[in-house]
């Protein structure tokens, strides 16, 4: 794997690049970009606005859980680019030879979320009889949220997670228990509470609990398309995007 920041001479060849093929008769070049669910709204965006920057080119997005998406592209799902919200699922397909280029693209924070007349506190996550839902312990934002239990204490996290109803499959997902009524409270991504519907609360989590997820994007093909998407992504423009929908961005830096 290489790991490198695109220079700005770089970044100007490719967008040469592109432009000439966008002046062409070349037929347009179709890129699946694989995300965790909590950049649905984002990439949304983000993928909207390359189109516009690139019209021969185009963006099919698959949103999951970033070890579901693993999985698949592990198992021959042919990705182009991959953004996922943990570096570990990044680093197993590094340990596969699947990865050409990495880089950070940004940092979320957890909150609890809770209905209108759900919880106060963080604490009260271990009130008995709690319906509580977590992303499964092999789905990120379900790792990250039990290290955060894991800080405040080996008590409070057995009784928290004795409250446990169900492991979803992304972050998501837990967050829709909450929204139907299905859970009294759930812990997930500070971005994905923007996307909440309407009566959905954030209690935040006290800062020494709290755990940062690291977003990582991975270059998986060496299309001018992929390596083009990659750089949008990590741009200001796309660093910028990330910013609205509440995450952190982190520009390049490896």
């Amino acid at each position: 794997m290489r790991l490198r920041v695109a220079a700005a001479g770089a970044l100007a060849v490719a967008t040469l690049g592109l432009g000439a093929c966008g002046d062409s008769e070349e037929p347009t070049e179709t890129i699946t970009v694989f995300a965790a669910a909590s950049l649905t709204e984002a990439f949304g965006e983000l993928a909207a606005a390359f189109e516009e920057e690139h019209p021969r080119i185009t963006v099919r997005l698959s949103f999951a859980g970033s070890a579901t998406l693993r999985t698949q592209i592990l198992e021959g799902a042919p990705a182009a680019v991959f953004a996922s919200a943990s570096p570990d699922e990044v680093a197993t397909l590094d340990a596969a030879g699947l990865v050409i280029e990495e880089l950070a693209l940004a940092t979320n924070t957890l909150v609890v979320a809770t209905g209108a007349d759900g919880i106060e506190a963080f604490e009260d996550l271990a009130l008995p009889g709690l319906r509580l839902v977590l992303a499964a312990e092999d789905v990120p934002a379900g790792r990250y949220a039990r290290k955060s239990l894991a800080l405040a204490g080996d008590d409070f996290a057995g009784r928290v997670l004795a409250n446990v109803r169900s492991n979803e499959a992304n972050v998501r997902a837990t967050l829709a228990k909450v929204e139907l009524g299905e859970a009294d409270a759930a812990i997930v991504y500070a971005s994905d509470f923007r996307a909440a519907d309407e009566g959905v609360r954030a209690i935040a989590i006290p800062e020494r609990f709290q755990v940062a997820a690291a977003y990582r994007i991975a270059l998986l093909s060496e299309s001018a398309g992929a390596r083009a998407f990659l750089a949008f992504a990590t741009s200001p423009e796309g660093m910028a995007t990330l910013a609205r929908h509440g995450f952190t961005a982190v520009g390049v830096t490896p």
